[in-house]
């Protein structure tokens, strides 16, 4: 390809593409419309493989960069770039997308044609968001992902789904109105839109935002993003929109539309409000403590199985966001990491259950028991799953976590110790409610009979299994890709007026090893880098 930087374009809208395909279609033709949409998101993962070549080890800045004047006044580009942050939430995204859809073979029967042209314009807003380098383009992809994910609830959903759509949009739209504001601001003052720009002229001594102007700034895109991940006590949209979406719904929330708020804090607050930042930290810190302690404990006493995952998503996504505003290099590698690991895990958990779910068409757990004898492969399954997902070494989530509460343990020690704690209450609901689904006695009738997974559910499952094993054992494929975008961030940070670095002692090099051995050290024997600011 002559114009490599075509990709990204192509990546974002060959979903449209395939929607428009599918509109032409009769809406009776159920296995060519599911065919077709199939054909399209697989199509789509593909294709985004083709970004990890274009993305070497160690290269800063971004690829593939594209920048076409789009609108003339105001000044409105269609600059899109990709770089180690962005490239596998958007390979996530392109991975969950066609494993929805194939989840939904059989359990949408109604308005299938339109289901799926629903998810896959959710896919366009999500890569879109992912590649975007113009604020107005990012803020734009922003609002689309938001239509579509709202009909998949309000539609497809179950028995309080116009509730849960309702409370969705409005949540989403209170932080996207004040994130709105904050662009227009920024375009004020710097007279662009384009996020390099903008953030090269704040770095200027004559363009630096004033002190007062930068906190009000960051606390406009905070509150979108916050919203979005969800940090507590913003979270009490998310539990009701996971149990009445359908599964695929379920999936895409929890893989991918979360990790937009993560996403937007390391790309937009960090490197643009450093300042602001640094003074929000320790209370950010304690609200994503609160929120990993307080999303494991109701997830401890969820009588509802999609309810308690959809817990258990507040609880990690608390971990993610520590791990970003611990400004230290070895948890924000984690964090990263947890995005993709929770994306995976989260999303094979939503798949469980929506074929448990598929068989008794309830999600209490007093409906279950003993499931293991009559279903033994699915049962298997879910416990790898429910293993990956508490962190058991050698499985995608001990990674991210462990690479999270070394980091924060270097900057600030009572932090990690508190959020350790949800590593310990994680294993407490995840086992206790895989116990109670499937040991014991079969005491309801219906149960003895359920059918074991089909092949294509062990199809499925298996390749999320192995994605799973994969990324625990060769985590550094990834962590390597993913080191110069977090040092850039750190660097951008830096070049405003911090305090000095200073150069601390860390007791026993063995515990900082299995970092480097990682690819995420950045330290030389015994010492490490870290900032010094305010009570750290």
């Amino acid at each position: 390809m002559n114009r490599p930087e075509l990709i990204l374009p192509i990546l974002t809208f060959l979903p449209a593409i395939g929607a428009i395909a599918l509109l032409v279609l009769r809406s009776d033709d159920l296995k060519f419309i599911r065919g077709m949409a199939l054909v399209v998101a697989t199509a789509e993962f593909l294709f985004s493989l083709l970004l990890i070549p274009r993305v070497p080890i160690g290269s800063s800045g971004y690829a593939l960069d594209l920048n076409v004047p789009w609108i003339t006044s105001p000044p409105i580009h269609f600059h899109m770039g990709v770089d180690g942050l962005s490239i596998f939430l958007v390979i996530l995204t392109t991975l969950l997308t066609p494993i929805s859809i194939l989840a939904s073979w059989n359990s949408i029967q109604h308005r299938v044609k339109e289901f799926f042209i629903a998810l896959l314009m959710l896919e366009v807003g999500v890569v879109g968001v992912f590649f975007s380098l113009d604020l107005f383009l990012f803020f734009l992809f922003w609002e689309i992902m938001l239509i579509p994910m709202a009909l998949l609830i309000g539609i497809w959903g179950h028995d309080r789904r116009i509730y849960a759509a309702v409370k969705f949009v409005l949540y989403t739209m209170a932080g996207s109105i004040l994130m709105l504001v904050g662009i227009l601001w920024l375009y004020n003052a710097t007279g662009t839109f384009d996020l390099v720009e903008i953030q090269r002229a704040l770095q200027t001594a004559n363009r630096a935002l004033p002190a007062q102007t930068e906190m009000l700034l960051f606390l406009a895109f905070f509150a979108a993003f916050a919203i979005k991940v969800p940090l507590f006590p913003l979270h009490t949209w998310l539990p009701d929109a996971h149990v009445e979406a359908p599964t695929a719904g379920s999936v895409i929330l929890a893989g991918v539309l979360l990790k937009m708020g993560t996403y937007g804090m390391m790309r937009f607050c960090l490197p643009l409000f450093p300042l602001a930042s640094r003074k929000a930290a320790p209370y950010v810190a304690v609200l994503a403590i609160i929120g990993i302690i307080y999303g494991a404990l109701v997830a401890m006493v969820q009588p509802n199985l999609k309810k308690l995952v959809a817990y258990s998503s507040v609880s990690h996504l608390g971990f993610v966001v520590l791990g970003i505003f611990s400004f230290n290099a070895i948890a924000m590698q984690g964090a990263i990491y947890q995005m993709l690991a929770h994306g995976i895990t989260t999303g094979a958990l939503f798949l469980l259950v929506g074929m448990l779910y598929d068989r008794r068409h309830t999600f209490e757990i007093k409906q279950y028991g003993g499931l293991a004898t009559p279903m033994p492969r699915l049962s298997a399954f879910f416990l790898f799953v429910a293993l990956a997902s508490l962190g058991l070494p050698l499985l995608n989530g001990f990674v991210g976590e462990y690479l999270i509460l070394l980091g924060t343990y270097i900057v600030h020690w009572q932090w990690a110790a508190w959020a350790s704690t949800g590593v310990i209450l994680s294993a407490c609901y995840l086992l206790w409610s895989y116990q109670r689904v499937f040991f014991g006695e079969i005491t309801v009738e219906k149960n003895k009979t359920l059918p074991d997974a089909s092949e294509r559910e062990r199809f499925i499952l298996a390749i999320m299994s192995i994605i799973i094993l994969w990324m625990g054992i060769g985590s550094a494929f990834l962590t390597r890709r993913t080191a110069t975008a977090t040092d850039t961030i750190r660097k951008s940070m830096q070049r405003q007026q911090w305090p000095e670095e200073a150069v601390v002692p860390v007791a026993p090099p063995a515990v900082y090893a299995p970092a480097i051995a990682a690819g995420t050290g950045t330290g030389t024997g015994s010492n490490i880098t870290v900032e010094r600011s305010g009570n750290r």
